[in-house]
C-alpha cells in the first residue's frame, strides 16, 4: 500500500513515521509513505498556493489549480510505479466539515492500494476540489490550524490495520471492533497485583477463561454505557 500526503508543511509529518510500528511497517515494505509539498506546484516565482476569497471575507483559500496539479502528479507517479493496471485508490481531504472518521473507515482504507490525503489549511480550500476527491473527512467536531495532524492520525490508524503490520488477531478485541460488538474495549491489568491499595479483579486470576470472557464483555458494555452511550444507540438503530 502507498499513502501520499499532500501538505504545505511536510516537515511536520516526518517524525511520527520514523518510530515504532509505523517505521517497522515501512521497513517490511508493507506500506510506503510519501510527503508531497503543495508549494512545489505553486504559481509564479513566489510559488503562490493561496489567494483571497471571492465575495470577500477573512483568511486565505488554497488554490484549486495548485491542488489539482499536485494531485495529478501524485496519481501519475503511482500509475507509473504500479505493476497492476487496476488499483484501488481513494483521495480524501481533511476538513472540519467532512464526515466523521471512524474505525470502519480506517479498515476500508487499509484495503486500498493507494490513499491520497490532502491536508486542508488556512480559511479553507477552493470548493471546486470536490470534483477531484472522493470524500471529505473530519476527525471530530472541532477546528484545527491545519490538516497535518488529522493526516497523521488517519495514516496511523490505517497502517496498523494492514495485513502483517500487527500480529494477527491482536486488533480483534479493540474498541470499535466487530469482535467486540463495536463497543469500547474492556479494562486491562498487569503486575503488580496490588498497587497503592488497588487490586486486580479476582476473576482475571481464576484461570477460568470462559468466565473471564463473560466478565470482559460485561465490563466493555458498562464502559460504553458510561462513556459513549451514543455507540449503543447507533448499534441498536442498525438492527
Amino acid at each position: 500500500m502507498k499513502i501520499s500526503i499532500l501538505t504545505l508543511f511536510p516537515e511536520m509529518l516526518t517524525g511520527p513515521f520514523e518510530h515504532s510500528i509505523l517505521k517497522r511497517a515501512q521497513e517490511k515494505q508493507l506500506v510506503t509513505v510519501e510527503f508531497i509539498n503543495i508549494r512545489d506546484f505553486g504559481i509564479g516565482s513566489h510559488k503562490m498556493v493561496d489567494d483571497t476569497p471571492y465575495g470577500g471575507g477573512g483568511g486565505m483559500v488554497l488554490k484549486i489549480d495548485v491542488l489539482h496539479a499536485a494531485l495529478e502528479h501524485v496519481k501519475k507517479n503511482f500509475a507509473q510505479g504500479t505493476k497492476s493496471k487496476i488499483s484501488k485508490q481513494k483521495i480524501i481531504l481533511t476538513s472540519a466539515s467532512g464526515k466523521t472518521y471512524r474505525q470502519n473507515t480506517a479498515k476500508d482504507y487499509s484495503q486500498l492500494d493507494h490513499l491520497i490525503i490532502i491536508c486542508g489549511h488556512y480559511e479553507g480550500v477552493d470548493d471546486r476540489i470536490r470534483s477531484y476527491i472522493d470524500e471529505e473527512v473530519s476527525i471530530g467536531d472541532f477546528v484545527l490550524t491545519g490538516g497535518e495532524l488529522p493526516a497523521m492520525l488517519i495514516a496511523d490508524s490505517v497502517i496498523r490495520l494492514i495485513d502483517g503490520v500487527i500480529t494477527q488477531g491482536a486488533t480483534e478485541d479493540e474498541s470499535f471492533s466487530e469482535m467486540n460488538n463495536h463497543l469500547l474495549e474492556y479494562p486491562h491489568y498487569t503486575k503488580p497485583r496490588i498497587y497503592d491499595g488497588h487490586d486486580v479483579p479476582e476473576i482475571l486470576l481464576s484461570g477460568n477463561h470462559k468466565a473471564i470472557d463473560i466478565w470482559r464483555a460485561e465490563k466493555a458494555l458498562e464502559k460504553t454505557q458510561s462513556v459513549r452511550p451514543d455507540l449503543l444507540k447507533k448499534e441498536e438503530s442498525q438492527h
